[in-house]
């Protein structure tokens, strides 16, 4: 945790509010985004109790397991979760932009033409938590190898067609969620967290609602309040039945709830479904159909009460979403979207292509350029926000690895040589102290084009930096390139673009050391249950 993330703690602490990390938004919001409130059945990890899913928040549709035991039921449930989220992952995969570059032939090695295509938008879901977001992840990485009804060996407990590529998707989504600054696959508590901190733990700000508390007065709290006092009685307060009234999302459910409610709910209904089946067997017609009144009426209290365990939470994440919207949009959330874009099209084509579901396990090469990735975007991610975000800046500033200030001198210089370049000295009156010992690179933020410097002098109060690029070819500066006395400006000492990794080699090519030349191994499982 940085200084000033404690300070806004400890200051949210004092004024009972949270209070602002950035001054932008520093995550894309899709203006139709796909809310999920997920539920996960108690006692074995992973398996899927219901879900609050839908991009209209004033209809929310949902999803459940009448009996999370009965893997037909299972399969069942996501089978209609996947007839929901399928369709509008791929609506966005219709619209797209044709861009001209080139590509080095395999044959001849010479570089040719090609257009390629790019989704003109990309789909967002957004969950209650982090919890939500390992849900999803545990749910793919159970259903993309699964066997179909339309496999020629479908095995015991075949899904059906539309489960697997479900899995894909979601294994996808959740694969994308890791890379630092996408917004793909989106954590409400995560968002928040990034842009207001609160006078409470992390772990504590896992809660929505209780989070939520920290902003805007909790609903049914008498007389309204935020703050702590107001997250507490989030957290534990019940109605006269023993219930939380802000049940939490996590996706694991209250203990209380699955004793009290829940479990109950679910035996009537497994009792009602025994009833309907012994009136089947007994081909008795009166009675099948008092016994389907049963099973409907079971049906009915469950979708009930599950509603009410997940409504809340799906308020709270709308809620999230309109302070988030209130924020002005960072100045460099367009390029990170757009990597964004491209990781949908390019899934959304090795979909389109029949190509094989993702592996169980990376091999040595893959894995070191996801881990390479997820790096060069952190250092991305870091920079640029700086860029964007004063209060980002002046974490940077706090650190030693940037300063700000005035310009109260110019001094005209100019290289030695046959062609002379500017190289004109900058006087900066600074209150920060930066590590900037003489001869350290430096460079100049929000300057266009891109301007380097090199440390001259550091003391107190003052640092002397001489400006080496970005002020044209002639001998004497671009007007407006060399900034004028009384200007304010920012340099930092770290480069503004994060350094490119050195490449790997193909999977063949890998050495012994790193794993050896991969190994084939069949990736689809032998059969059976996948559930983790």
């Amino acid at each position: 945790m940085s200084l000033l993330s404690t300070l806004a703690r400890l200051e949210a602490v004092r004024a009972q509010r949270a209070q602002p990390l950035a001054t932008v938004r520093h995550r894309h919001l899709s203006e139709r985004p796909m809310v999920l409130v997920p539920l996960a059945a108690a006692g074995e990890s992973g398996a899927p109790l219901a879900v609050l899913l839908g991009t209209d928040r004033e209809a929310p549709r949902l999803h459940f397991v009448p009996q999370p035991l009965n893997r037909t039921q299972r399969w069942e449930f996501l089978a209609a979760v996947a007839r929901e989220v399928v369709p509008y992952l791929e609506s966005f995969g219709d619209e797209v932009e044709l861009l001209e570059g080139s590509e080095k032939d395999p044959v001849s090695g010479e570089k040719v033409p090609v257009v390629r295509e790019l989704c003109a938008d990309a789909p967002q879901l957004v969950v209650p938590n982090a919890g939500g977001v390992s849900h999803l992840a545990l749910l793919g990485r159970s259903t993309r190898f699964r066997r179909t009804v339309e496999d020629p060996d479908p095995g015991e407990y075949p899904s059906p067609t539309e489960v697997p590529l479900l899995g894909r998707w979601l294994t996808h989504l959740t694969d994308r969620a890791q890379v630092p600054g996408s917004s793909l696959l989106l954590s409400m508590t995560g968002l928040l967290a990034r842009h207001w901190a609160t006078g409470q733990s992390n772990l504590e700000d896992q809660h929505l609602a209780a989070r939520l508390a920290w902003h805007l007065p909790p609903v049914g709290l008498e007389p309204p309040a935020v703050g702590a006092a107001a997250a507490e009685w989030v957290e534990s307060a019940r109605d006269g039945d023993g219930l939380l009234l802000h049940p939490p999302a996590g996706p694991a459910t209250d203990p209380k709830f699955d004793e009290r409610v829940l479990a109950p709910a679910i035996l009537r209904h497994d009792a009602a479904v025994a009833v309907r089946e012994r009136a089947e067997a007994a081909r008795d017609g009166a009675e099948v159909r008092r016994a389907a009144g049963l099973v409907e009426q079971a049906h009915a209290e469950l979708a009930r009460v599950l509603l009410a365990a997940t409504l809340p939470t799906w308020h709270d994440v709308w809620r999230g979403l309109d302070l988030l919207r209130a924020l002005p949009a960072a100045g460099h959330l367009p390029d990170r979207w757009e990597g964004d874009r491209w990781s949908f099209t390019m899934h959304r084509d090795r979909v389109a292509a029949g190509e094989p579901p993702q592996p169980r396990r990376d091999d040595a090469v893959t894995a070191a350029r996801k881990l390479a990735q997820r790096e060069r975007e952190q250092a991305r991610l870091e920079i640029q926000e700086a860029l964007d975000d004063p209060l980002a800046m002046a974490e940077r500033r706090l650190a030693g690895e940037a300063f700000a200030g005035e310009v109260v001198d110019v001094v005209p210089e100019w290289s030695a040589g046959r062609s002379p370049k500017p190289r004109p000295l900058l006087v900066v009156r600074t209150d920060d102290r930066p590590h900037a010992d003489p001869g350290r690179e430096a460079h100049r933020a929000h300057a266009e084009p891109a301007q380097r410097a090199e440390v001259v002098s550091a003391a107190p109060g003052e640092v002397v930096v001489r400006l080496l690029s970005g002020m044209g070819r002639r001998k004497d500066p671009e007007p407006g390139s060399v900034p004028e006395p009384g200007t304010a400006v920012v340099f930092t000492l770290f480069e503004l673009a994060p350094r490119q990794s050195a490449p790997l080699p193909e999977p063949a090519d890998t050495p012994w050391t790193h794993g050896g030349p991969p190994v084939a191994v069949e990736d689809a499982p032998a059969g059976g249950d996948e559930w983790e």
